[in-house]
């Protein structure tokens, strides 16, 4: 008898139209009793945590969910969590983020609502559930099941607004696949470089500010004092426009400044073009670049070092990770 821990949250994969359009709806023992009815070898234990679209999952959501899921994971084989797909991703990455390694974890959701022509919730459900209790899931990290498809929180992506295929990976693509029953995993993930982040009771909020030539130096600063830490997405490998320059140095000398690339893909430079708004001169500012991450990920790690006390020094330590610090010499 495998043991499943089932945490429902809402989303497209539990509504319903009652006339006025879809809202959550489904709770998770219907929602279980459906996916996995006459699995007699299957014991589920499920959990409605919230029943929210995932527009309204916010930080204080994220961990009390992370709590639900270390406990199931104590007494389960694997957990299965199913999320509202617009900020799937940034859950996802969360629990990268902050749980423990144990039993394989894996979110999932819906395109499509149940009623809807085609419906994607109880394929990806049923998927998720094989992959959760697949050995080969086993220390391979937070994983998002959609489509067939098995992907790495630390890399996912939301890319599209309605397709069932809207998840993609870059730049490596999915980890695996789900073919009739069985799990397919060819890539797995290294160890997080990275440590877990141990966050406090409460999650400040950190800003996103696209960049753009014209972007009016009130609206940084107001995006500054906002919050005690700032997202710039900039151009390229992690290039601001020049005008821009000293205002974020000073702003990153009283709070932590993360500057991911607005591209999705590849990572911020740290030694290669010298000119005023390089990466060069955004550093030497003070400024910290985001690495491989893009600037929704960047935002998730600043919040949850914000709120576990880290320092301006102690962010930009976690964020260039062990191997520039040994790449530098740094101790």
């Amino acid at each position: 008898m495998r043991r499943l821990g089932f945490i429902a949250t809402g989303g497209t994969v539990a509504m319903i139209d009652s006339g006025t359009g879809a809202t959550p709806t489904l709770s998770a023992n219907t929602l279980a009793a459906e996916a996995f009815r006459g699995r007699d070898d299957l014991e589920v234990e499920p959990l409605q945590l919230f029943g929210l679209p995932s527009a309204d999952l916010g930080p204080a959501h994220i961990l009390r969910l992370a709590g639900a899921v270390a406990e199931l994971a104590l007494r389960n084989d694997g957990v299965v969590v199913t999320h509202g797909t617009d900020t799937l991703e940034e859950s996802a990455f969360a629990l990268h983020l902050l749980l423990e390694p144990g039993p394989p974890v894996v979110l999932t959701g819906a395109m499509r609502a149940p009623a809807a022509p085609g419906a994607d919730g109880p394929a990806n459900l049923i998927d998720a559930a094989r992959v959760a209790l697949s050995p080969a899931a086993k220390g391979a990290g937070v994983l998002v099941v959609m489509d067939n498809e098995i992907h790495s929180a630390a890399l996912v992506r939301k890319s599209h607004a309605s397709r069932p295929s809207a998840f993609s990976s870059a730049p490596l693509g999915p980890l695996g696949w789900v073919s009739e029953d069985r799990v397919r995993i060819l890539l797995r993930p290294s160890p997080l470089e990275r440590p877990p982040i141990r966050p406090g009771e409460r999650i400040p909020p950190v800003a996103i500010l696209p960049l753009h030539p014209d972007t009016p130096p009130a609206l940084i600063r107001s995006a500054a004092d906002a919050a005690p830490g700032l997202v710039v997405e900039v151009f390229g490998a992690g290039h601001a426009p020049s005008a821009h320059l000293d205002l974020l140095g000073e702003i990153a000398k009283s709070k932590p400044v993360v500057f991911a690339s607005r591209t999705g893909g590849g990572e911020t430079f740290r030694s290669t073009y010298g000119f005023p708004g390089g990466e060069i001169s955004l550093i030497a500012h003070g400024l910290v670049g985001a690495a491989e991450m893009d600037a929704r990920k960047a935002r998730i790690a600043l919040a949850l070092l914000l709120s576990g006390g880290a320092s301006r020094s102690e962010v930009a330590d976690w964020f260039h990770g062990p191997a520039d610090l040994a790449q530098t010499g740094a101790e």
